[in-house]
């Protein structure tokens, strides 16, 4: 045994010494309190670490938790002897201790923490060898029915101990699809979606699963696993909509009463109603047992129906499933009496109407539920005003409430109107209803002339359009006031034209013949009138017009002198502004009514640009037109009779001038004071436009721009920026300070192409402040230097010479007051 110690010792040294442990500092080290961390399953003689001690202390102690694993040599090298287990012990806690010559403790004991660290040698078990579950059809997908579980003795904070749960087979597969899923952390078994809609337990009333479960989390490779059968037995789902439910109107029984029931699969689901519509009140509540109750009397006429749903949630307030829809009907009772349409209802009945003929129809009302004993009416005359020729005139048909004559015909002379009361009635109310019937006169009389020729009338073809120029009269036996009495006129013969009109007098069926159209002598001298009498209701069977509806008169047209009449009031014609002189551009036509030869003329040809063939009417152009001055040229014609009394006519030509291209481009405005800052310091540019009078395309204008000489391609270029635009750009900044007069070609692009050579003066000048001081130069109306010279000397020549007039003046005036003081004194008496 001795031997074998020290044989070991030796191991160790040598272990130690080639391991390089005698390094000071990460392998050995003074004695303090320290923590090592081994992994489970090492092989044993594993040195841990080579603990030093200062004299005395010749040897080491080791006491604690050492499960008869650690040792320590007396020189301090602590190591272990047995594989460790972590599942056995996580954390070994020891105590080292230096002794001295007498094994007495001279440092420590401090304390030394051996951590065994994790491997993946445990496979994970389900806890129970077969899992049993059910669920309900219909199920909301997601939220767990059952659970699996696993364990494994490793650490679960490291991936050897964490563990992840699949499902691999599910019996039956309908359709490769599966019905449930697996939380792969939590071992939560739940529906999918699927699976919520598909579940039957009629077809299918189990499924078995194999549940699989692994170590080493997500991780693949190195791991252990092991798997479990699962049954699942689905059950009848019971969260379903309830039968529609009946309740009777206006229930006089305690309220709140209830009506039906609704339940969740599994207890502690919150029940609450919500409505398919906003109503103004909602009677119905349900409470925590699902039972659903009417929380008030129903009344069906205000509304016959509810639609509302039933939601089951979670402790969370999430849906538990689709919520059920809840259909109620209010049951009718009789508790509304019929209504009559109106206060009254009126029948018109003809005179000749025959019996058994319908009257008319008397639809009452009834608010209780159609098609049902509540609503179904009777009808019975029971009152008739006046009774004369006879009572019982009339008769109603029980159910329908249609009227029909009973007894004879009735005339108009007998009684003009009858009234019924009628009685109308359901099972338990009775309503009274009033009827009027009227007889109306039926139109079995025609219109009379009352005489049958009006005789003959001149008119000049000039009389005005309105004038009433005839009365006829004709009269009607039947009822007045009514379309069988009133009188339409017509005109059957002699008025081709229209030219005449008939206008009725409501109150006395008078008939004013008037002027509708101009008459005219040239087309009918002499008209043979035929009028027609009739009613705008149709005659009776048997009953025809004769020739009493019939009247005749003869109207003379003479003739009058009118002015000649053109075709049309405005003439339009189109030609091109370049025609050549002298073409024809238009022509006009008019006619004299009494056949007169026409002279034309012009009016208003402001620009002398047309001629008219006083003859032909025919115009043409005596001048160049010009469509930039005026694109529609507008002026009169005057046609005039030739002999009689030379009337006339105007009428208006309008003459459209389209465009040529007659005008070369032009710069769009001035472009003055364009100017640089001298020195240039970069190249510059400027922008120009550039328009043409000519009509343009929708398009707008398409110039082209190059620069009018070759000699300034070497300091300037021109670029198109569009159409109408383009930049003027300097080439190098080497300009004098002075003037450039820079030459543009525009071109038009047109048909034919015109071109004009523009020019733009820009000025390099010296710049103060951004701002360039141009030279001034000599403006008109404005002075130069030497004219400001001459005028400021002028000025200055006026003023001394208005200054030495004003001093001779004023030496002449002191002269003149000193000898009139002279005098004075000469004359002046001495005072004594």
């Amino acid at each position: 045994m001795m031997a074998e110690a020290h044989l070991r010792c030796l191991c160790l040294l040598t272990l130690y010494l080639t391991t390089g442990y005698g390094q000071e500092g990460r392998f050995s080290g003074p004695l303090k309190p320290m923590t090592f961390s081994i992994f489970e399953g090492q092989e044993p003689s594993q040195i841990i670490f080579q603990f030093k001690a200062q004299p005395p202390a010749v040897t080491f102690k080791l006491t604690g938790e050492t499960d008869g694993i650690f040792q320590i040599q007396p020189d301090g090298l602590l190591y272990h002897t047995k594989a460790l287990d972590r599942e056995t012990r996580a954390a070994h806690k020891l105590q080292v201790s230096a002794l001295d010559a007498n094994g007495t403790p001279v440092e420590g004991p401090v304390p030394i923490t051996i951590e065994v660290k994790d491997i993946n040698d445990n496979r994970p078990t389900f806890l129970e060898s077969k899992y049993e579950g059910s669920v309900r059809q219909n199920s909301r997908p997601g939220k767990p029915f059952m659970y699996v579980n696993a364990t494994d003795l490793d650490d679960p904070a490291t991936p050897n101990g964490q563990l992840t749960y699949q499902i691999i087979m599910q019996l039956p597969k309908v359709n490769e699809v599966m019905y449930f899923q697996i939380n792969n952390k939590t071992g939560a078994i739940s529906l999918t979606h699927e699976g919520s809609k598909e579940l039957d337990p009629i077809k299918n009333p189990s499924y078995n699963l194999v549940v699989s479960v692994k170590d080493m989390g997500d991780q693949t490779g190195n791991s252990f696993s092991d798997s479990v059968p699962v049954v699942i037995t689905v059950k009848e789902n019971i969260w379903k909509a309830p039968e529609p439910v009946e309740i009777a109107e206006n229930s006089t029984d305690p309220h709140p009463i209830k009506i039906t029931q609704v339940r969740w699969n599994e207890p502690g689901a919150q029940y609450s109603l919500v409505q398919k519509e906003k109503l103004p009140r909602f009677p119905f509540s349900i409470d925590q047992e699902g039972a659903i109750y009417a929380t008030q009397p129903l009344d069906r006429e205000e509304k016959d129906s509810y639609v509302f749903y039933a939601v089951a949630k979670d402790e969370f307030g999430k849906p538990l499933a689709m919520p059920l829809e809840i259909f109620v009907k209010v049951k009718d009772i009789n508790d509304n009496p019929p209504t009559c349409p109106s206060t009254v209802t009126v029948f018109e009945v003809q005179e000749n109407e025959r019996i058994g003929n319908d009257i008319g129809t008397l639809t009452a009302h009834d608010m209780d539920e159609a098609n049902t004993v509540n609503s179904v009416l009777q009808y019975r005359i029971v009152d008739q005003i006046p009774q004369y020729p006879k009572e019982g005139l009339f008769l109603v048909q029980t159910y329908t409430g249609v009227f029909q004559l009973a007894k004879q015909s009735l005339k108009k002379q007998d009684s003009p109107q009858y009234n019924l009361t009628v009685e109308v009635s359901d099972n338990d109310f009775k309503t009274l209803c009033h009827v009027q019937i009227n007889v109306i006169d039926i139109n079995d009389e025609i219109p009379v002339f009352e005489k049958s020729d009006y005789g003959n009338l001149t008119l000049s073809e000039d009389t005005a359009i309105g004038s009433t120029i005839l009365t006829i009269q004709a009269t009607d036996a039947d009822e007045p006031f009514t379309g069988s009495s009133k009188i339409l006129y017509r005109i059957t013969q002699g008025d081709n034209e229209g030219s005449l009109g008939v206008d009725t007098d409501p109150r006395t069926n008078a008939g004013y013949v008037i002027i509708k159209k101009p008459l005219d002598f040239e087309t009918a001298a002499i008209h043979n009138i035929v009028f027609q009498a009739e009613n705008p209701e149709p005659l009776v069977s048997g009953v025809q017009y004769n020739a009493s509806s019939f009247a005749t008169f003869t109207l003379f047209v003479t003739d009058v002198n009118e002015a000649p009449q053109f075709s049309q009031h405005v003439f339009q014609a189109k030609v091109s502004e370049d025609v050549a002189k002298g073409t024809k551009v238009g022509n006009v036509t008019a006619k004299d009514p009494e056949g007169l030869d026409i002279s034309y003329s012009l009016r208003g040809d402001r620009r002398s640009w047309l001629k008219i063939d006083p003859v032909t009417g025919e115009i043409f152009s005596a001048a160049p037109l010009d469509r930039e001055a005026e694109s529609l040229y507008r002026v009169k014609v005057v046609a005039t009779e030739v002999g009689g009394s030379s009337l006339s006519s105007m009428a208006d030509f309008h003459l459209t001038l389209t465009d040529v291209n007659d005008n070369p481009p032009r710069l769009a405005k001035e472009y003055a004071g364009l100017s640089f800052c001298y020195p240039l310091r970069q190249p510059g540019s400027l922008i120009f436009e550039a328009t043409d009078d000519d009509q343009q395309s929708f398009r707008g204008p398409q110039f082209t721009f190059s620069l009018g000489s070759e000699s300034l391609q070497k300091d300037w270029e021109v670029s198109k920026i569009n159409g109408t635009h383009a930049r003027l750009s300097t080439k190098h900044t080497s300009f004098e300070e002075r003037m450039y007069n820079i030459l543009i070609r525009i071109n038009d692009g047109g048909r034919p192409p015109l071109e004009r050579t523009v020019s733009l003066i820009v000025t390099f000048c010296t710049c103060t402040e951004g701002s360039c001081l141009k030279p001034a130069g000599h403006h008109p109306g404005m002075p130069t230097v030497g004219m400001a010279v001459g005028i400021l000397l002028t000025t200055f020549l006026v003023i001394g010479i208005i200054l030495a007039f004003a001093f001779i003046q004023m030496k002449k005036n002191k002269g003149k007051d000193n000898v009139e003081s002279a005098q004075t004194s000469e004359v002046k008496p001495l005072r004594t």
